[in-house]
């Protein structure tokens, strides 16, 4: 490890931290079952400490049915069997501990689970009923009932409201659900709801947690009265004044949540933020409501120099505004790769080598992006398998499990393409991931060129990039101080220095350009007659 042998004792070691997020059903699997586990976090940690990051993020291990993976938690103090039992959860967090790593997990509070005792609750009771009322219940329109409440679509497609059979069989009321049905959103007008949160917030904070990273931190207050959309949504996204997202009663939630995390020193907390603004995203990290907001704008900008200089600049300045800490992240479980987004579109029934040209220079843009990410002042954010250059996966329709997919009606694949298990050893599937060949998610044939074991051994691979860059990082005196100085750069390039001396460049044109003066410390691809080489990074002091 290259941090400070003291750094489980920082309360501020959020502020400049590199977290690495684990997706668990894709991480490693011990059980043999063909879904990645608790027990796997733990035997790779030696893995993640190589890496050198400081923190890990779980995405969920709560107890759930599993109808999206997770986010529809049934129970959210215990650990759901699939992964493990709230034991194996202890010994991850002495281990990882042990190792200077902390642990963050998953905090799910917009909905739960439509088999949460709460749910079944609401529907034995009635209208009405103070059981209920923990949830948006709302009666019909139209002459019996038989049209929703307002015209919301639910996020992944179709309506957001499902209509429930009363106890003596009739139809009923009409129960809100942003996300898939069996993901009922909860009514934050309701006291019980931020008490039970509380409550689940406790019980992992006392077993040793160090902090959460809270789902649809923009979510839980809806908009008063529940007026329609003014347009119809689109599928996994929406607008800044959408009723459904992004109104002013969610920061009173923060600020309890906030209080919370204050009673335990040391301990921060992320919140998924979807806003456009740069000053909406501002007020969810003022100082005392999020410690750090989940700041998608590079994960969302192309490989293209106004757009990447704009995220960056905007981010800064909205972190700036309020005090907060700014991060950077490209790419999550919800997002398509960054090697497959950079990556030059190509017919699909286009010539192999064409193909495999296409990837080679989506994998060289990934790796001068992860340059210019760990170059930023602030937190930066890894999803498993960046850090080897895995691109998104084209699966087959019969092996998408996503949620998406069937509420979209099979026209938008969903999310599954990027949740593919990592590659660890060999040259076969399911590559030491699991001993079970059928693997939740199908991997390639092809990514024994991907493998953990093959690009440690590979000086030039991405992995080694990584763990080079992670550890300058830590180590040189040269990545202090907040903001950035831009410099002038040739069309197609930027240049930005750090406070403390660091210099990054970023060429993202076909041709080699030449370097600011500096000594080089890391480049993404070598040089190409001293200069630049296309698509590539470059870091100096």
């Amino acid at each position: 490890m290259t941090q400070d042998t003291d750094s489980l004792v920082n309360p501020d070691w959020w502020r400049n931290a590199v977290v690495y997020q684990v997706y668990p059903r894709s991480f490693s699997d011990l059980s043999g079952d063909g879904v990645g586990d608790l027990a796997g976090v733990i035997d790779k940690l030696g893995y993640l400490e190589l890496l050198g990051v400081d923190a890990i993020w779980l995405s969920p291990i709560m107890r759930s049915p599993m109808a999206d993976h997770g986010y529809d938690v049934s129970d959210p103090r215990d650990i759901d069997p699939l992964f493990g039992d709230l034991a194996t959860f202890d010994q991850l967090i002495a281990e990882a501990h042990d190792r200077d790593i902390r642990v963050t997990m998953d905090l799910v509070p917009n909905h739960t689970s439509n088999q949460h005792a709460w749910f079944a609750a609401a529907l034995a009771a009635g209208p009405g009923s103070p059981q209920r009322d923990r949830y948006i219940f709302r009666p019909g329109r139209g002459e019996h009932g038989e049209v929703p409440p307002n015209n919301w679509t639910s996020v992944f497609g179709g309506p957001a409201w499902s209509r429930i059979r009363e106890a003596d069989g009739s139809l009923g009321e009409w129960y809100l659900h942003l996300f898939a049905p069996a993901q009922p959103d909860l009514n934050w007008e309701n006291p019980e709801v931020m008490a039970d949160l509380e409550e689940t917030m406790r019980f992992w904070l006392d077993r040793g947690i160090d902090g959460f990273r809270i789902d649809v931190a923009h979510g839980m207050a809806k908009a008063p009265g529940l007026p329609d959309l003014a347009a119809p949504a689109v599928i996994l996204k929406h607008t800044d004044d959408d009723p459904r997202f992004n109104n002013d009663a969610v920061h009173d939630i923060h600020r309890r949540i906030r209080a919370v995390m204050d009673r335990y020193p040391g301990t921060a907390n992320v919140g998924e933020v979807w806003v456009e603004s740069p000053d909406e995203f501002a007020k969810y990290v003022r100082p005392d409501e999020l410690h750090l907001g989940f700041n998608f704008a590079l994960a969302t900008a192309g490989f293209d120099v106004a757009a990447i200089r704009a995220a960056i600049d905007e981010s800064l300045a909205a972190a700036g505004g309020v005090g907060a800490v700014p991060t950077w992240t490209l790419s999550n479980h919800d997002v398509v790769r960054e090697v497959t987004r950079y990556r030059p579109e190509v017919a699909a029934d286009a010539p192999l080598d064409e193909q495999e040209n296409a990837l080679g220079i989506g994998i060289a843009r990934a790796r001068a992006m992860a340059l210019v990410e760990l170059a930023l002042p602030g937190t930066v954010f890894i999803y498993n398998g960046a850090e080897l250059g895995l691109p998104n996966v084209d699966l087959p329709d019969e092996a998408l499990v996503d949620p998406v997919w069937e509420r979209s009606g099979h026209t938008e694949r969903g999310r599954d393409g990027c949740r593919v298990p990592l590659p660890w050893e060999g040259d076969e599937a399911p590559y030491g991931f699991s001993a079970n060949p059928h693997t939740w998610l199908p991997m390639p044939d092809d990514w024994g060129r991907f493998t953990v074991e093959r690009q440690l051994e590979d000086v030039f691979s991405t992995l080694s990039l990584y763990r080079q860059a992670i550890e300058l990082r830590y180590v040189r005196p040269e990545f202090s101080g907040p903001g950035v100085d831009w410099y002038q750069a040739p069309d197609g390039c930027l240049a930005f220095r750090r406070p403390g001396g660091l210099i990054c460049a970023l060429n993202t044109t076909n041709s080699p350009v030449p370097l600011p003066h500096g000594q080089i410390l890391l480049v993404s691809l070598p040089l190409v007659d001293g200069m630049l080489a296309p698509n590539s990074a470059a870091w100096l002091v």
